[in-house]
């Protein structure tokens, strides 16, 4: 037992050691595999200022690259796709320049574009949950839901009863909930669901050891899709606080938490007809928030998406014509694709989405995201299109429902503001929407927010629309939410008291992770 004696004698010096290699070997994984200086720097800091703890960290925390194995479904992305003529308008003038800007995204998006699509907002849960319900009511084959979010409250209830009576009609129901957005309220709907026998998946659970590198990464993804006719997508996840009710003008002010209920770390009765527009009071923590119904071609699009989250889930492939019938169009005049996002084949193809709808853009772009913690690239493109002539605005909510990043995005306005581009901020209740258009043509719709976790981290679902009438219906959604919004001005910005500026710019520090 001497080699015993002598690691009891020279246990400091072996820890040490061990310490010592450990953040050598995860200094060095940072240095290769992270692609942004800031992060990579921040987290060799991390590393050695934390002995111990800090590779620790790194591994749980910092390696976010992710390999998902092919199936059938998943789709190449050739460089030659056909542009629809004139994308949807009678006459080319005023659109040409997105031609380019659908030749850049046919290079690294999945999907083609598709013609023929209906594309309808749903503003709120009010006019978001009654129209969801029933297509569940109605699914004859196949229903498949992917959330973030799925609440154990009295919407999440519905939606469970709803999945539960698909299925003793003999549908095929398949749901995909994020392992960490199941935890947010307690107990988890999951039971619900099993208990009325649906078929329920968690994305990368987090509990084994050998997902413990995966902790980080989160399915951001919703859609819906029932007999592969009828689809709806958004940023919306299933919870009660998207009910706001008729009476809005009595929903709180108190901003709602991402981290609701997350001591735990993290849903009936048959939907009455009018569920969501019987002027209830609006829920404590209510959220404003857009969701799509979409038919056409695009559902394909979308159920392939799911398909492919599901079989890397499960092991289980959807196929047939139960999941995945013929298209048909509606004659409608809505262009589109589905984009998706990830940290794995699909890595940063929103983000180069983005800048290359900055590029193209000539006379306009509206940004509505709750959450804007853009990168330098991203800052640049806005100023550039600023400089350009372009008129920039940038609309926020006053009140966020996370603070730590609302300082940090205070941290960063004036980068944007001193060239040009125009911020506003909406008024309660808090409003989680994401939308882009850009020159009253072009709309991008979806899960993903301006931050360095939709675009590196999370995996991310969004829909790029071409259509004259349909960005100027979405305009008028943007317009009634900045009735009211109050403009930022750099003098404000500069104006902070120096607490305040302190206390942002610390909480920028940390933009990598948020």
């Amino acid at each position: 037992m001497d080699w015993l004696n002598l690691i009891c004698r020279y246990w400091p010096h072996l820890a040490a050691g061990f310490d010592f290699l450990a953040a050598l070997l995860a200094s060095a994984h940072a240095l290769l595999h992270k692609r942004d200086t800031r992060a990579a720097t921040l987290w060799i800091g991390v590393i050695w200022l934390m002995p111990g703890f800090g590779p620790i960290l790194y591994l749980v925390f910092g390696v976010n690259r992710i390999r998902r194995r092919a199936i059938s479904l998943r789709l190449k992305k050739p460089s030659d796709r056909a542009i629809p003529q004139n994308l949807g308008e009678p006459q080319p003038s005023g659109v040409e320049h997105l031609k380019m800007l659908a030749h850049v995204v046919n290079r690294i998006a999945v999907f083609p574009l598709t013609a023929g699509n209906h594309v309808q907002p749903l503003v709120n849960g009010d006019e978001a949950f009654p129209a969801m319900l029933p297509a569940i009511e109605s699914a004859k084959k196949t229903v498949s839901l992917s959330t973030y979010i799925f609440d154990n409250d009295p919407t999440g209830g519905q939606f469970a009863a709803a999945l539960g009576r698909a299925v003793k009609r003999r549908v095929a129901v398949r749901v995909l909930i994020d392992s960490a957005g199941a935890r947010y309220s307690w107990p988890s709907i999951i039971h619900e669901l099993r208990r009325a026998n649906v078929t329920v998946a968690r994305f990368l659970p987090s509990v084994a050891p050998w997902r413990v590198m995966t902790l980080n990464l989160r399915n951001h993804r919703k859609l819906l899709a029932v007999d592969g006719q009828i689809a709806f997508t958004g940023g919306m996840n299933i919870r009660h606080g998207n009910v706001l009710g008729k009476r809005r003008g009595e929903a709180t002010d108190e901003p709602n938490s991402r981290n609701q209920n997350m001591a735990t770390t993290a849903h009936g009765d048959q939907p009455s007809p009018g569920y969501g527009a019987t002027g209830a009071r609006p829920t404590k923590n209510a959220v404003q928030d857009l969701q799509f119904r979409v038919e056409g071609p695009l559902v394909a699009q979308l159920q392939a998406a799911f398909a492919n989250d599901w079989a890397f889930t499960t092991g289980e492939v959807l196929h047939g014509e139960a999941w995945f019938p013929e298209p048909k169009p509606t004659g409608r005049g809505v262009i589109a694709r589905v984009i998706t996002d990830g940290p794995d084949a699909d890595f940063e193809t929103l983000r180069l989405t983005l800048l290359a709808a900055l590029t193209e853009a000539q006379t306009s772009v509206q940004i509505l995201t709750p959450y804007f913690l853009p990168d330098p690239a991203l800052i640049t493109a806005l100023n550039l299109a600023a400089l350009r002539g372009v008129r920039v605005d940038i609309i926020l909510p006053a009140k966020n429902n996370l603070p730590f990043v609302h300082w940090a995005s205070r941290a960063m306005w004036w980068q944007v503001l001193e060239r040009g581009c125009h911020i506003w901020l909406t008024l309660p209740p808090f409003d989680h929407s994401k939308l882009m258009i850009v020159d009253g043509h072009w709309v991008l719709l979806g899960s993903a927010n301006w931050d360095t976790r939709s675009l590196r981290l999370n995996f991310e679902l969004n829909v790029e629309c071409y259509g004259r009438e349909f960005a100027h219906e979405m305009a008028a959604v943007v317009g009634k939410k900045l009735h009211g919004a109050r403009e930022v001005t750099q003098a404000e910005v500069d104006g902070r008291a120096l607490p305040a500026k302190l206390r942002d710019a610390a909480a920028r520090l940390f933009s990598p992770f948020l």
